[in-house]
């Protein structure tokens, strides 16, 4: 490529500052509600200033006398942003497609995805994508993205798709990876992606960047050498263009077969037809360009020209109708795009010459720049403005499937923007389908409300649920209500739960437009109907707070913490533990909000996270690095992830290079179900390695965690070959575990995790493998063996053996035993649902029961809970009570196994029609759940018959 050729190109352009959530919208003019804000504005100015913090140790700390500077600021940064109270929260409008009846769209997608034609399936994937991108299981959304890739047909869709795996992968974020980088599969292939054609069993395999092939493929795939060919023998010429001074000599039946016109110019009607010399002086071609069109003629190969003389030819072929060549040019072209650079300049010839991979490559670059390109404007403006869409549109590159890429990053880095807004725009202006149109008029209400423009995010609400998306409709009600009309807003809600099933989003936006019993009877409702809406907590632990109830407000908050970590959540705890002038437990929720969004503004969005920390810190006890490693051991023996989360970012502080710390963040975030946040941890694991073989492995779980199994053994058995160590076995381990294991594989796995252990780890990672190792001995019946290793990984503090060993007492028929190890898990796990859940596996039905209702109180997410009381009601003969139980949790988590379940209980009631649909929703989650598809095939036999 003649990079030097491309001087125009403006430099890329990163926009600065933070992103982040605010947790309160704030009203300025208003003033901080009363009550508890003016006793916890005292508490933090007559605490930090006196610097009085009990503690059996006074060390790093200033003297008693001493005025701290930190405290006046702490203070001024309170009075200015007010306190968190119940008129400023607001339950979010979620921007994806939400449906009323969630397992009927499962059902219905999963139908229409079996039956279609086989060029249709990458677009039902995507509508598929679409529905997952609301659920916090991100391997769904990316599950069906990639089968979206597997069956896309034409290059466009695979560019785009191919792009956005890439993108959540973030690879952006990898130090020493570049835009066009391939990681070996056909999938994401930059290569791969410009090729055309239906072949969905080959978009796994290996690609040609992977093997270290660079074939030069051409039109015939005949590779021809040596300068002989580009030059003509005279005996065979016949014809000659004249262009000025220049005399191009050619065969005139190779130039003829270019196109129709040529050979209608040199063997038809026309005089140039018996010339031997034709003039070509007038036609704006050069004679660098006509003799390049002379050698392809014969060769059909353009790889001896430089980019400018392929360009001219791309205009002749498009002025001549030489389509072979245009081609040729096109791929050529389109194989020359490597950079930003090239393809900002190459793009604007590729619209004008209406060349397809040409843009398509250009594309490619621009889409696997993400998000920084976001923020380029030229790439934007081949983006936003409706006259660049057209002309993509002419090249048949503005579709919905571009657009939908575009615009969810866009709503990520700034929902407000301007470019968002015209980005949606676009996204509306290609919808097509009845769900691209839902999500589209939604979306933009959802940015409209934001922007505080209500009129028009009304307008677009309602343009959504006019074509069907009911959820839509909180959004009409929310802007009726910002506009000033909350009775119109209250009756838009309650026509809502009237006219269907109501589920718990309608009660908390009910809420929202009611006072007093009414409202908080509304919340309630929320909660029981659907436990993991954080709004109704909020609300509640606000109101408490208010009446001056901390601790009350401290415990309701803890209720959804407990089991669904978000930001807003923790910030709010802190502001809590602050007016309980608890600042050890308000740094340890800073600390761990900070783990999970690094940029995350709080006090109404006025004060860096960062700051917040730098100003409690001082009054604090202070912890050494071997401080923080023995808190470390004690939060993890107790399974406290939060408290764990802020000893390592405690200890990041003081180390922010540490790879291992940022890969053990990424375990307990992973633990938590924050699966955004540990990939960023990995990430920065990755690029924070010291060694090639620790870097490999970080790559080897970023595979791993987005779904590329065979890839991370490969990333590990490279690691291994240079260095032995305990993470490259573990991984190595861990990954071929995760299929189901034959006797000679469970042996295999047994040899590397011991292999891991005999390399040096530190406690923590070795009760891991200890306790894994258990549970293989146990799969392969070793029971003996399998004790021994949880009780090594016990006497290391890995508390979470307690559930392994008592698995074999189970399996020993020592049965009181197995409780009461059990207990002892649930005695140091303080709050934990699983040791609950696991202990009522090993007592008596009425103690189960009980067990059970305290696992789903402490983590109503957990399905095995309600899976065993369905049961019990089914042996009861409670048929009716039996699917309500297992509905109550579907409405709010559709999962696998409960659907299975409710399939299997239909089935046997004899509703088979209910039976199908359960069944095709759970192969939405999973195609390959073979009991259920048993279970499917059998009940249409069954509806067949009749």
């Amino acid at each position: 490529m003649q990079h030097n050729l491309f001087t125009t190109m403006r430099s890329l352009k990163i926009m600065e500052g933070c992103k982040g959530t605010q947790v309160y919208a704030l009203n300025p003019s208003n003033p901080p509600p009363p009550g508890v804000g003016d006793k916890l504005l005292h508490h933090l100015q007559d605490h930090l200033r006196a610097n009085s913090i009990r503690s059996k140790s006074n060390r790093n700390y200033p003297p008693p006398n001493m005025t701290v500077p930190n405290v006046v600021v702490v203070s001024e940064s309170l009075l200015r942003c007010g306190l968190p109270g119940t008129d400023l929260l607001e339950p979010q409008i979620e921007p994806c497609l939400k449906s009323v009846d969630f397992v009927e769209a499962l059902a219905d997608v999963h139908r229409r995805i079996e039956s279609c034609d086989q060029f249709e399936k990458s677009r039902l994937y995507l509508e598929q994508c679409a529905m997952f991108r609301g659920l916090a299981d991100l391997k769904l959304f990316r599950r069906s993205l990639r089968s979206a890739r597997q069956h896309a047909v034409d290059v466009h869709n695979k560019v785009v798709i191919a792009a956005w795996l890439r993108y959540e992968r973030r690879e952006d974020e990898l130090i020493g990876y570049s835009t066009m980088d391939c990681y070996g599969r056909n999938v994401e292939c930059p290569k791969a992606s410009l090729v055309s054609g239906y072949d969905p069993e080959s978009v796994y395999d290996s690609c040609d960047c992977y093997r270290g092939r660079r074939e030069d493929v051409e039109n015939d795939g005949v590779l021809i050498e040596g300068e002989e060919e580009c030059s003509t023998s005279e005996e065979d010429c016949d014809l000659s263009f004249c262009i000025g001074d220049d005399e191009i000599r050619c065969i005139r039946y190779k130039m003829a077969l270019l196109s129709r016109p040529f050979g209608a110019m040199l063997y038809g009607e026309f005089k140039e037809s018996r010339r031997e010399k034709i003039n070509f002086s007038q036609n704006g071609i050069s004679a660098d360009a006509m003799r390049a069109a002379e050698i392809f003629s014969r060769t059909k190969r353009l790889s001896w020209f430089n980019v400018h003389i392929v360009l001219e030819l791309l205009s002749l072929a498009n002025r001549f109708c030489c389509e072979e060549m245009k081609h040729a040019c096109d791929v050529h072209l389109a194989s020359l795009v490597s950079d930003m650079e090239d393809a900002m300049l190459l793009i604007e010839y590729g619209l004008e010459e209406n060349a397809y991979l040409l843009v398509a490559a250009c594309l490619q670059v621009f889409l696997r720049e993400l998000p920084s390109s976001i923020h380029n404007p030229n790439v934007m403006r081949f983006f936003c403005s409706s006259e660049a869409c057209e002309k993509l549109a002419t090249v048949g590159h503005a579709s919905f499937v571009l657009y939908y890429f575009l615009s969810q990053i866009a709503m990520e880095e700034d929902m407000k923007s301007n470019i968002t807004v015209m980005l949606l725009e676009r996204l509306q202006e290609c919808a097509v389908e009845v769900w691209e149109k839902q999500l589209a008029f939604h979306q933009l209400g959802v940015v409209m409300i934001e922007r505080k423009e209500y009129k028009d995010a009304q307008c677009w609400f309602e343009a959504a649920a006019e074509v069907g998306h009911i959820y839509s409709l909180v959004g009409v009600a929310r802007a009726k209500y910002k506009r000033g009309h909350k009775y119109s807003a209250y009756k838009q809600m309650n026509s809502l739960i009237s006219d269907y099933t109501p589920v718990g989003w309608m009660y908390q936006e009910r809420a929202m437009y009611c006072v007093g019993k009414e409202k908080m009877t509304d919340l309630k409702t929320a909660t029981e109907l659907d436990p993991t809406l954080t709004y109704p907590y909020k609300y509640r632990a606000v109101a408490l707070a208010e009446e001056k109830k901390i601790g009350a407000a401290i415990s309701e908050i803890n209720k959804i913490i407990g089991f669904k970590v978000t930001p807003d959540c923790l910030e709010l705890r802190a502001w809590f533990a602050i007016a309980q002038e608890d600042y050890d437990g308000a740094l340890r929720d800073v600390r761990a909000l900070l783990t999970l969004e690094p940029n995350y503004m709080m006090f109404h969005g006025k004060m860096h996270g960062d700051h917040l920390v730098e100003l409690l810190r001082p009054h604090v006890l202070q912890w050494s690095q071997a401080d923080c490693w023995m808190h470390l051991y004690d939060r993890w023996s107790s399974v406290d992830d939060i408290g764990s989360l802020s000893v390592v970012h405690h200890m990041l502080a003081n180390d922010p290079g540490k790879s291992l710390l940022r890969f053990r963040q990424s375990l307990l975030l992973l633990r938590l179900n924050c699966q955004k946040a540990a990939m960023r941890s990995l990430r920065l694991a990755r690029n924070h390695s010291s060694t090639e073989h620790e870097r490999l492995v970080y790559e080897g779980w970023i595979l791993y965690d987005t779904g590329h199994r065979e890839e991370a053994l490969a990333k590990a058995e490279e690691s291994i070959s240079i260095q032995r160590s305990f993470e490259a076995f573990f991984l190595k381990a861990y990954a071929l575990a995760d299929s189901s294991l034959d006797p000679k594989s469970s042996i295999y796995v047994i040899q590397l995790l011991e292999e891991a252990l005999r390399c040096p780890s530190d406690g923590l990672r070795k009760g891991q493998a200890l306790n894994n190792l258990g549970s293989v001995y146990v799969d392969c019946d070793k029971l003996d063996l399998a004790a021994d290793c949880y009780t090594s990984a016990l006497n290391i503090k890995h508390t979470r053996a307690h559930q392994g060993l008592a698995r074999v007492y189970h399996l020993k028929n020592q049965r009181k035993a197995a409780y009461d190890e059990m207990t002892k898990l649930v005695e140091k796990a303080q709050n934990n649902a699983s040791a609950y859940e696991k202990r009522s596996e090993y007592c008596d039905r009425d103690m189960a029961k009980s067990d059970l209702s305290m696992a789903t109180q402490l983590d109503p997410l957990r399905t095995y809970p309600y899976r065993y009381r369905a049961a019990v009601l089914m042996d009861d003969h409670k048929e009716a009570d039996a699917i309500s139980e297992l509905t109550r949790a579907i409405t709010f988590k559709p999962d696998l196994q409960l659907l299975h379940l409710r399939a299997a209980f239909h089935e046997s009631m004899g509703d088979y029609v209910s039976t199908i649909q359960d069944c095709e929703a759970a192969l939405c989650l999973d195609p390959n759940h073979s009991e259920t598809l048993e279970l499917y095939n059998k009940a249409k036999e069954r509806v067949n018959e009749h």
